[in-house]
């Protein structure tokens, strides 16, 4: 069975794994502008003076206090690439700006920004928290700069903004393969976490569509897990459910729970089967424990009516290898006989009175020749090569071809048609072998005593638009208990009959896609109806 592919993750999916780095960076960013404000507005001024601009030193931290705030507040929405550099230009924009209003806390200042830029590279692609990284240093050398030209000066030399760009840069550099080893691990994570979900949906119908019964039993004996075979099984009194609203086994197959018991205390089987309902197949249980030690205990319930079936094949393959073995042995003695009897029939030196004996034997040899045909038809099983056929031609065609080679005396057969044209898809040599079982059965056995046989070969479309070709004639019909028996290989309500014509036309019809019943007529007769694939079908290997 094919398993189906896991969705590979895209971007936003490991995106949105960052979402509580990206909380923190934003609650960082707000610690930092209420600080800035702290120090400027609080009783911790005198910290930070000299100021160079006491009113914009004051400007820039309420507004970097603010946007923080937005940012912090509006964190959780949006994609986290446009909040991250949205985020990180602010920081840098207004963290250059105080280092430049406030000149006593600049080297504070840069060093709470190299936290902002390893953040930003965390959580960005690579060419991007580079990029911010590179901002930061230009803006570092920009302002450094910009402090050469005020008129009191600056002690500040340039080493300073030198060892702070290679700061950046390192950390922007390892944070950056940081959140790449970050994002490939969510990846496969999320990959192997789809495939486990995927794997385990198909373990999940594979035992639930199990015809052998699975039930998970825990060590209460209530039923915890249950497939679709196991409550059929079970029946209603799977639905049962104990005291406490449990599905208990002790309740739904009292028996069953003995014998679980009995397992669990001294590990005995029984193998005999065993009922858990009227009008239910019988079963076969079988224990097994969940886990090495687990109390959990895996029930599994075997329908013997599938292995009575199965049984059946084996045995039906068997016969048959055997029957075509058979079949080939009595050919060639077989033509022998037949043959004999030609030359006898030939001789001028046979009395009359014994060439009645010789017509017997012939009819026989006739008779005992279609067997191993049969016989050796069963065993063939020769794949079939679909060819697009027209229907109504086709059955035409086959009816005159039928009254040509067996004179039917006064026996009727006729063909009609409900449309013009229909066309399908089989194998014109089964479908032409098929129609002369049914035909061939309808005027054997398809009459009223002492009335001739009408036989029809109907083709029509069904409500479906499936083309179909019915077998029709006027006779007794066939009782119910004998029409559930009718397509079992080797069974015949005939003394002439071998029981195979019928078995071998379904499996022909089977080896093309199409279906063959019996219908019963209401206003008497007997109808076999051969349900076909349109033309426009393909088959399947």
């Amino acid at each position: 069975m094919p398993i189906a592919s896991a969705r590979p993750p895209i971007a936003a999916d490991a995106d949105s794994a960052l979402r509580r780095e990206l909380y923190f960076f934003t609650l960082y960013r707000l610690f930092e502008a209420a600080l800035l404000v702290f120090f400027l507005f609080g009783p911790a001024t005198g910290l930070v003076e000299p100021l160079r601009n006491a009113l914009g030193a004051r400007s820039i931290a309420l507004s970097y206090l603010f946007i923080a705030a937005l940012l912090f507040a509006f964190g959780r929405r949006g994609e986290l690439r446009a909040q991250t550099l949205t985020g990180i230009g602010a920081d840098l924009f207004f963290g250059l700006l105080a280092m430049h209003a406030m000149p006593a806390a600049g080297t504070g200042i840069a060093l709470m920004l190299l936290f902002n830029v390893g953040a930003a590279s965390l959580l960005l692609p690579a060419r991007y928290g580079l990029g911010a990284a590179v901002v930061a240093v230009i803006g570092l050398f920009g302002e450094f700069v910009w402090s050469q030209f005020d008129p009191e000066g600056s002690d500040r030399t340039l080493a300073e903004p030198m060892m702070f760009a290679v700061g950046y840069m390192a950390i922007a550099t390892l944070t950056s393969i940081l959140g790449r080893q970050m994002r490939e691990s969510y990846d496969l994570a999320e990959r192997r976490g789809a495939e486990a979900a995927h794997l385990g949906e198909i373990n999940e119908l594979i035992i639930r569509r199990l015809r052998t019964g699975v039930l998970l039993v825990d060590r209460g004996d209530r039923i915890r897990l249950a497939n679709e075979a196991a409550m059929l099984l079970l029946g209603d009194a799977g639905e049962s459910t104990d005291l406490q609203g449990h599905r208990s086994l002790a309740v739904a197959a009292p028996e069953l729970g003995r014998r679980l018991e009995r397992w669990r205390q001294d590990g005995s089987h029984n193998d005999s089967p065993l009922q858990l309902a009227p009008d239910l197949p019988e079963v076969v249980p079988r224990f097994t424990r969940l886990l090495a030690g687990s109390e959990q205990v895996l029930v599994f319930l075997d329908d013997t009516s599938l292995l009575s079936r199965h049984a059946e094949s084996m045995t039906l393959a068997t016969l048959g290898r055997f029957s075509a073995s058979l079949a080939h042995e009595i050919r060639n003695p077989l033509a022998a006989i037949n043959y004999a009897v030609q030359l006898l029939e030939e001789s001028d030196d046979i009395p009359t009175a014994e060439r009645r004996l010789l017509e017997i034997i012939r009819q026989q040899g006739i008779r005992m020749n279609g067997i191993v045909e049969n016989v050796l038809g069963m065993a063939r099983r020769e794949p079939a090569k679909p060819e697009h056929v027209e229907l109504v031609a086709f059955a035409r065609l086959f009816v005159e071809e039928y009254l040509a080679s067996h004179p039917l005396d006064l026996d009727t057969l006729r063909s009609t048609s409900q449309v013009a044209r229909l066309p399908v898809l089989i194998d014109p040599r089964h479908l032409h072998q098929v129609l002369t079982v049914l035909v061939a059965n309808a005027l054997s056995y398809g009459r009223m005593p002492g009335e001739p046989a009408r036989v029809t070969v109907s083709v029509y479309p069904d409500d479906a638009g499936l083309p179909c070709i019915d077998v029709l004639d006027r006779g007794p019909g066939i009782p119910e208990s004998v029409a559930s028996r009718l397509f079992r290989p080797f069974f015949t309500t005939s003394s002439h009959g071998t029981g195979l014509g019928l078995y071998i036309a379904r499996e022909l019809c089977r080896a093309n896609q199409a279906t063959l019943d019996y219908v019963a007529m209401p206003g008497g007769g007997g109808c076999f109806r051969v349900r076909l694939i349109g033309s426009h079908t393909l088959l399947s290997a």
